[in-house]
């Protein structure tokens, strides 16, 4: 054999090769919908495998016993404003739990005085307990969103003092308008909006407002119309950059939630779609009732550049799957310490 062939034969080998390691992360789809109506997830191996590495629960720490008095009657503490029902041993766990969550490095130090655990005067202190009325908030009253899955501080926090993932109202790019004029909050690629021309910050008039004017579903029913009566195309627009970021947030497109034959039909949408209908009006709550009055509590430092606090969206919690940690339930081990509903002295 010539040469020529060897080396032809060894580059043919070697490209086999190559093009079979890429086919180990080829897109595998799955339909969802009716045939035709091209409703299929998508999903490439590789990516899987990452997220399902990002996604791993830690272990629940040893249950602990319901005996004795309740903490906001123990005489040996003082302050306890949220975890009062809870015995000794639950409260002692919730704490070591809450630590690993958030503070792993810092330990009990990053919300507590430890000369005086009683006292206030770490504002993260008193964000944690703002923090933890949120997660019982959550878990005993938006089940319609999180059903009995439930949230930990691990939810969103996974081992960090601040989520990977939140966001502030976007100022935009201070750049002289000059012969571009207003550019009307878009046009501006930003990731919110997965760098497409569209408004830039679609979180601060839909995720923590509620007034009739900024609606999200504006789905319009006749060609060229912006979404029907007293809608404007700018609302429409704020409502595709916000659907971008869902889709992003989640891992999935348009039809996880969506009937690719009639997008605005509810009654032929997947189940999904109430589901995220009921999230969007969760993070509402959440950043209007426990994250923004909390705003003078936050050091300059943990502000953005407007001066509002880190806010939750959709991928605070669900960090590029559809369901957080893969569906996986924390809250049935921390049931009682985080279930939201209030405790009771076992029987002697």
């Amino acid at each position: 054999m010539s040469l020529f062939r060897k080396t032809m034969g060894f580059a043919a080998i070697a490209m086999s090769l190559l093009l079979a390691g890429c086919n180990d992360n080829r897109p595998q789809s799955e339909q969802i919908g009716y045939r035709g109506v091209g409703m299929v997830q998508t999903t490439l191996p590789a990516t899987e495998a990452a997220k399902r590495a990002a996604n791993v629960v830690p272990e629940a720490e040893a249950s602990a016993d319901n005996d004795g008095p309740r903490m906001s009657d123990n005489p040996d503490y003082k302050n306890i404003k949220v975890l009062g029902d809870l015995s000794e041993a639950q409260f002692t766990r919730t704490m070591v739990a809450i630590t690993a969550w958030v503070a792993p490095e810092q330990g009990c130090a990053y919300c507590h005085n430890v000369e005086n655990m009683a006292d206030d005067g770490l504002y993260t202190k008193v964000v944690a307990r703002k923090m933890l009325q949120m997660t019982r908030h959550i878990n005993a009253d938006w089940s319609p969103h999180v059903g009995q899955t439930g949230v930990t501080c691990y939810t969103c926090h996974r081992g960090n003092n601040i989520p990977a993932q939140v966001w502030y109202e976007n100022p935009g790019p201070q750049v002289p308008l000059g012969m571009l004029g207003n550019h009307a909050g878009k046009n501006m690629p930003s990731t919110a909006a997965g760098l497409a021309s569209l408004p830039y910050d679609p979180f601060t008039p839909l995720l923590s407002q509620t007034t009739k004017e900024n609606l999200i579903r504006v789905n319009g029913v006749e060609a060229l119309a912006p979404g029907g009566p007293g809608k404007t195309i700018q609302q429409t627009e704020r409502t595709y950059a916000l659907m971008v970021h869902m889709s992003n947030s989640l891992g999935v497109n348009c039809t996880f939630c969506h009937n690719a034959d009639a997008f605005s039909s509810w009654e032929n949408s997947p189940p999904q779609r109430v589901t995220a209908w009921h999230g969007i009006r969760m993070v509402r709550d959440i950043n209007g009732e426990y994250i923004t009055p909390l705003t003078s509590v936050f050091p300059d430092k943990r502000l953005g550049a407007l001066g509002d606090p880190a806010k939750v969206f959709c991928a605070t919690c669900h960090q590029g799957v559809n369901k957080p940690l893969y569906g996986v339930s924390m809250l049935k081990d921390y049931q009682v310490e985080l279930g939201g509903k209030p405790q009771v002295a076992a029987k002697p």
